[in-house]
């Protein structure tokens, strides 16, 4: 061979191996898996969380990720300072019923999300639909003293494709544990555990899935206004706590680059536990001056509906002199009367509500969103089925 066809093979040759390493996926059925970042465009994330290089890092409750995949399955390699537990759904929206539900824990971990046995369970009488693309769900159900997770990036045998964009209505919820789901899935007899805390049980998500609006949530059991529960935790309450992108990181400061549609808070059970409650005027500073940190960040005509909790008279009296005295406008006042649910079959762990309960609760903040915001209400028997 001449030296000009020598030149031209390995000219040919250093093309063919730039193309291998250019090429982004491997398609569904490949040898070799093909992985992307956390942090890739073409996953979703809705809820508070930090971005360091391909990384992607959250702790707050209710956090929950979009994953659409061409292939037979999903896994992502992930890390966890504690353990924490998260729902996850395949093909279908966020209802109160999981399809699965994962344990995370451990350091960069590679967990199954999807097998190639779930989705043949899932399709085995549609055979079209399990060739189809697949989108995943992924939903952190226990709350941030759980642990930091870290997710690094997502592995499928098949190809990544573009997942579903946060929904158009966004409602931002501030509360304790009640908005955390703790003991949702405990009997009344029952103590607390993680296992039993899912935060998809709770009124927040009913609300949020009633008028297909999606969530962010930021809530701490034992959290008050202006006393923790049993005074526990002195001089950090939820008006700074709201202010994190980390529920357990007081250092960490959130953007306020995601504007919801709606803030609702729900808070005050706390500062009045154990036969206790600050002053009324500490209260309502404490209230006014998260009031002030939502309206700063969002707007001053931005709407907020403040809820009442049922435990106390007290309660609503000193959220409702708070709300009348903040000096914004869109701020709104509803109190849950005690017969909103009962102590006995609508209770889970220490004496909190269970999805029963939670359902309830619900069926009267859903009235009060649709007055501020305007959102139609279906017929509840059509919500219902």
């Amino acid at each position: 061979m001449n030296l000009i066809g020598r030149i031209f093979l390995l000219a040919a040759a250093l093309c063919s191996i730039t193309a291998a390493k250019a090429s982004p996926a491997v398609p569904a059925g490949g040898s070799s898996p093909c992985t992307i970042d956390a942090s890739d465009t073409r996953i979703t994330y809705v809820g508070r969380t930090r971005t360091d290089g391909g990384r992607v890092s959250f702790d707050w409750t209710g956090t929950f990720i979009k994953v659409r995949f061409e292939g037979n399955m999903l896994s992502f390699k992930v890390s966890d300072t504690r353990k924490n537990y998260f729902n996850v759904w395949i093909d279908s929206p966020m209802g109160s019923r999981p399809d699965k539900v994962l344990t995370v824990c451990g350091t960069d971990t590679t967990i199954t999300i999807i097998s190639r046995e779930d989705l043949a369970a899932r399709f085995s009488k549609d055979r079209k639909a399990l060739k189809k693309p697949h989108q995943v769900i992924l939903q952190k159900r226990t709350e941030g003293e759980q642990g930091l997770t870290t997710i690094s990036g997502f592995i499928s045998d098949g190809s990544f494709l573009q997942a579903d964009p946060r929904s158009t209505r966004l409602i931002e919820y501030i509360g304790d544990s009640y908005t955390c789901g703790y003991g949702t899935e405990a009997s009344r007899t029952e103590r607390f555990t993680p296992e039993t805390e899912n935060q998809n049980l709770t009124y927040a998500c009913e609300a949020a899935r009633f008028f297909g609006a999606e969530q962010i949530v930021v809530a701490h059991s034992g959290m008050g206004i202006a006393r923790n529960y049993n005074g526990n935790v002195a001089g950090y309450y939820m008006p700074e706590r709201y202010l994190q992108t980390f529920d357990m990181d007081r250092e960490s400061r959130w953007d306020f680059s995601v504007r919801p549609d709606i803030t609702v808070i729900y808070l005050g059970a706390n500062d009045f536990s154990t036969g206790m409650q600050p002053t009324r005027s500490r209260f309502v500073k404490e209230y006014a001056r998260l009031l002030s940190e939502i309206k700063e960040h969002y707007g001053e005509d931005y709407p907020v509906l403040c809820i009442a909790p049922k435990h106390d008279p007290l309660t609503g009296e000193f959220i409702r002199e708070a709300v009348e005295s903040c000096g914004y406008g869109n701020v709104h006042f509803m109190a849950l009367p005690p017969s909103i649910h009962d102590n006995l079959g609508d209770m889970g762990a220490d004496s909190h509500p269970n999805y029963s309960g939670h359902k309830k609760i619900a069926s009267a903040v859903i009235p009060c969103i649709s007055t501020i915001m305007g959102w139609e209400m279906e017929d509840l028997r059509d919500q219902a089925n």
